[in-house]
């Protein structure tokens, strides 16, 4: 159980203290902080985490690192008070995949972020809490972008929550997305090695680079089918940095058809006559070792229609 230090009674705020306990540790800081800092907006709490307020260990932190036992939290004065919104999470139509007594998976639908935070009031988990006010732990177990659909995991407990994200760290999660792309891609398998940094972007959100100085990014892309313009790939993605994918492919001179932030923004107007309304990236299947039984895993999620048609008129070979 984590101790704090705070201020007194009717005090103006103060810098507080949070030591980490042993039931606590593997969280990503952001989420911690979300769940402790009740009554302060998401915002803010993702503004003090930019700004380098918040110190892990006496070291500035970013929003995905996980805190571990023993750690110490710096959190600057806050106003706790503040007023939360009233509003209640929306229960979004989430198809449910499987479930057990230790996770669950879901088909995310494109357009719903997967948590509340930079101006987006509510997102998948805070909708999960939401419909099931009696589940003790909903968290997330990875992330998807908000115009990704697809495979999306939550864990039910935090054993599996901890064992999953020692297998992300250790690579033996095998993670598939389908991604259309402008232009024919030529190779029928590509493996894609370039380091991303990711920064704060005027419009908000981030907006990631291929730099040296960045973290390391692994993507291996396998051609499954070319049109005449595009080019439907099977991406396995072996590290999760931001953005990954479509940094990578837009690096590459193959943008991610209806990519609103690294596109080609013209031939987006022009697919949007043809029906492509929302980016074509869907996570489409996981593959892994239950984290409590040990049993092999194998989740997917179907094409959704829109991306489907698109597929069958436009990226296959002959298509106009």
């Amino acid at each position: 159980m984590a101790t704090e230090g705070k201020a007194a009674h009717g005090a103006a705020p103060a810098v507080r203290w949070i030591d980490v306990g042993e039931g606590e540790a593997g969280q990503r800081i952001d989420n911690y902080l979300i769940a402790r800092l009740k009554g302060v907006p998401k915002s803010r709490i993702y503004r003090i985490l930019r700004s380098g307020e918040v110190r892990l260990n006496s070291r500035r932190v970013a929003a995905s690192d996980r805190v571990a036992a023993g750690d110490r939290i710096r959190i600057p004065p806050l106003r706790l008070a503040e007023r939360e919104s009233t509003i209640p999470a929306p229960h979004f139509r989430l198809p449910i995949l499987f479930e057990d007594e230790a996770l669950l998976a879901i088909d995310k639908p494109s357009g719903i972020a997967v948590h509340g935070g930079s101006g987006i009031a509510h997102g998948v988990i805070e909708s999960l809490r939401s419909m099931r006010p009696d589940a003790r732990f909903l968290e997330l177990v990875h992330r998807l972008d908000r115009e990704t659909s697809g495979v999306l995991l939550v864990a039910k407990k935090r054993a599996a929550l901890t064992a999953l994200h020692e297998m992300i760290r250790e690579r033996v999660v095998d993670k598939r997305y389908l991604v259309a792309v402008r232009g024919r891609f030529r190779n029928e398998r590509q493996r894609v090695r370039l380091a991303l940094l990711a920064r704060a972007a005027a419009e908000g959100g981030k907006r990631v680079t291929v730099s040296e100085s960045g973290q390391a990014a692994e993507t291996v892309f396998h051609r499954v089918s070319r049109g005449t313009e595009a080019s439907l790939l099977e991406a396995e993605l072996l590290t999760g940095r931001t953005h990954q994918i479509r940094v990578h492919l837009a690096h590459l001179g193959h943008p991610v058809l209806g990519d609103d932030r690294y596109g080609d923004f013209e031939l987006n107007r022009r697919l949007r006559k043809e029906g492509l309304k929302r980016m074509f990236l869907h996570a489409a299947s996981l593959a892994f070792d239950h984290p409590i039984s040990g049993e092999p895993m194998s989740l997917s999620a179907p094409l959704p229609a829109e991306l489907a048609r698109f597929r069958d008129r436009f990226l296959v070979e002959g298509a106009p």
